[in-house]
């Protein structure tokens, strides 16, 4: 499978520093001024509107019309034969001397003028727990490097269900929250904001066909329709009063940030590696039949208000132990159907070094060794005005597969409402 750049006649398309070369092509919603979200592909630094060009005739898909909504989820719920054949046709029409180039140019519009949106529309949202580094590292925190993994960390993909109206597309503000704080000193909770805000390098696998009972990781991985990188915003004071006995709640419940492009399972295949060596044999039915993560360089900066990024992580999902197929398998074993616009967590990917770590509670390690800023300053967990970028990209030879930015900047608490008020 190849790993050279392919030659598109969009010109930025061909430089080795884009994001959106011919063999990426990403899925994505942009509107203009005054105009209606459409769907669009990212080729160099420009968008493709597939939603006209399937109105000129120049895109025909089965079943078709298929780009007409706004949203990616009738494409996706499409399957993989219209899958391909989308991105054979794009391919066809952005490659080096298409035929129709002068049908594509009045199509084609500049991605500084166009204003990005959710790609698609989330039916459900699953966070799981799946990197052994921030798992081993959290939990030596917790409960000591003895006890770090739960008994049955080794054997499960561990996760949570989440809610799909917490998920925001990359740019938008992020409130920091209240809830219900419990020292351990305190005899009672109270009601405060957020004082252990952080952010979670996490990956999305999204759900193009639905499934009903019990699908095998291969099938699985099939009905996978692409990733994007994912921001689990995390409330860590919150979460430590509240999870106990049944896990993350409003600690997670905040936003959800993911990046603004669907980079198709396709673009992706000639960076497929296998997950780590295991320590003791899965149960037959996560068995992979290959391998089913990627290599994907990721990165996290942090801006203080006014101020220039940091970088404070520099990681790989390569690092992941449970793929997404894998998730998805052990998530139909109940018999739980899943739907078109699934969105699936990877869980926090931190790396075996201090560098490399998923989350500011790892990096500070619960606070005791704040994290210094190039630009002066510490942080421990994030403060209001706090930009927060995830990067990452899949590279080969020339060329990058990547995701654009996922980002989303820190706002200060709302106002507490008079009848949320404790009286004096």
């Amino acid at each position: 499978m190849t790993m050279t750049l392919k030659m598109s006649w969009v010109a930025s398309a061909n430089s080795a520093t884009t994001d959106f070369p011919l063999n990426n092509l990403p899925y994505g919603v942009f509107s203009l001024t005054a105009s209606t979200p459409r769907c669009g592909v990212a080729i160099g630094d420009m968008i493709l509107d597939v939603a006209a060009c399937e109105e000129a005739g120049l895109i025909t898909l089965e079943g078709g019309p298929l780009l007409q909504s706004g949203v990616w989820n009738p494409v996706m719920e499409a399957g993989a034969p219209v899958w391909s054949a989308l991105r054979a046709r794009l391919t066809e029409l952005l490659a080096e001397g298409a035929a129709d180039q002068a049908a594509l140019a009045g199509h084609l519009v500049p991605m500084a003028d166009a204003e990005l949106h959710m790609p698609f529309t989330v039916s459900e949202y699953t966070d799981f727990y799946a990197g052994k580094n921030h798992a081993f590292n959290v939990g030596t925190m917790f409960r000591g490097a003895e006890n770090a993994l739960p008994a049955n960390w080794l054997s499960i993909p561990i996760g949570y269900n989440g809610r799909a109206s917490s998920v925001v597309v990359s740019g938008t503000p992020v409130t920091r929250p209240w809830g219900q704080l419990k020292g351990p000193n305190d005899a009672l909770p109270r009601f405060d904001t957020s004082k252990r805000f952080d952010l979670e390098l996490e990956f999305g696998a999204i759900v193009g066909t639905p499934s009903k009972g019990m699908v095998s990781v291969q099938e699985a991985d099939d009905m996978i329709f692409g990733y994007v990188l994912l921001n689990d915003w995390s409330a860590r004071d919150i979460q430590a009063w509240e999870y106990q006995p049944l896990g993350p709640f409003q600690a997670k419940a905040t936003a959800t940030t993911i990046s603004p492009w669907i980079v198709a399972k396709a673009a992706l295949e000639p960076f497929r590696t296998s997950t780590p060596e295991r320590e003791r044999p899965l149960l037959a039915y996560l068995t992979e039949p290959g391998p089913m993560l990627y290599d994907i360089a990721l990165e996290v900066g942090l801006a203080p208000e006014g101020k220039g990024e940091t970088i404070i992580t520099r990681t790989n999902y390569a690092e992941m132990y449970y793929s997404a197929a894998q998730q998805l398998c052990h998530h139909t074993t109940s018999g739980c159907s899943m739907r078109t616009g699934d969105l699936l967590g990877s869980g926090t990917i931190s790396g075996p070094t201090k560098d490399s770590r998923g989350s500011l509670l790892e990096l500070s390690w619960g606070g005791k060794e704040p994290l210094t800023l190039d630009t002066g300053g510490t942080r421990s967990f994030l403060e209001d005005g706090d930009r927060l970028t995830l990067r990452g990209a899949a590279k080969g030879d020339g060329y990058r597969i990547g995701f654009g930015d996922c980002t989303g900047q820190i706002q200060p608490a709302i106002d507490l409402p008079a009848w949320a008020q404790e009286e004096n």
